[in-house]
């Protein structure tokens, strides 16, 4: 396969994203539970997460025809090509099925193992997040950054609270109690797409999560880094597409969110 055009790829994966959307929000209109299947416990899935997964994949093969895919509902998975998609159709399902409006698309390019374009589009408001390798990072046309805030007791900090995976439960509810008294506060938006966004434009000026899946951060991951943030595992290394953790965060947050994590995980 021959070097791509990142720029229109992303540009066409938006376009994807809020044909997607549209179809999301017309589904939720009329959504009921008896429509939902449960994977595990507190893990639930839905015929729009499987028919959504089904159009992108069906998109994105025309796209680029050699490439791989990693997708969450396994429609399609394809390993060891140069390209290779990383998908989330529906991010924050539990949101969806509840009605509550907050969910979002996730897609993510990788070459080689690097992510070189992410898009995550939040159906509701209908914003696009995006970028690609060496560009900035976008929200519907316009360039955005992360925060500025030097400190944790200027910031407003994104979480997920654990509903599958209670291992480190303990660890977690003590820091989230020492998180409590040193910030702004905490937000549980439900979608770890949403939350990586919401750093890369500065309405939050961190974000930590375990137990995460790599259809989860791969899109956020850069546009985060794009925007000026530090993004890492919970040991400050790189691992953080498979290793199930990651903090987001500009540098001088990054650092504390890490020394906090380094005490209590």
């Amino acid at each position: 396969m021959n070097e791509i055009d990142l720029e229109q790829i992303c540009k066409e994966v938006r376009e994807l994203c809020a044909t997607t959307g549209t179809f999301l929000r017309a589904e939720n209109r009329n959504f009921s539970f008896s429509q939902v299947e449960q994977k595990g416990i507190h893990d639930f899935v839905s015929y729009v997460d499987k028919e959504a997964e089904k159009r992108i994949v069906a998109y994105l093969r025309l796209l680029l025809p050699d490439a791989g895919f990693i997708t969450e509902e396994n429609t399609l998975t394809i390993r060891d090509k140069k390209y290779e998609w990383i998908v989330d159709p529906l991010d924050g399902t539990t949101n969806f099925i509840h009605g509550v409006p907050c969910y979002s698309i996730s897609i993510a390019l990788r070459c080689n193992a690097e992510i070189v374009l992410g898009v995550i589009y939040e159906a509701n408001l209908q914003e696009a997040f995006y970028t690609w390798k060496s560009a900035p990072s976008f929200l519907n046309e316009s360039i955005i950054k992360v925060s500025t805030k030097n400190t944790l007791n200027e910031s407003l900090i994104a979480t997920g609270f654990p509903s599958r995976d209670y291992d480190k439960m303990q660890a977690y509810m003590a820091m989230l109690g020492e998180m409590m008294f040193n910030t702004h506060g905490i937000r549980r938006m439900g979608s770890a797409a949403v939350d990586l966004a919401y750093v890369a434009c500065g309405r939050f000026e961190g974000f930590y999560e375990y137990h995460l899946s790599p259809w989860d951060v791969a899109a956020g991951a850069i546009i985060v880094q794009n925007a000026g943030s530090c993004v890492s595992d919970f040991s400050g290394k790189d691992n953080y597409l498979f290793g199930r953790e990651i903090v987001a965060a500009n540098s001088p947050i990054h650092r504390e969110i890490l020394e906090m994590i380094g005490r209590y995980f």
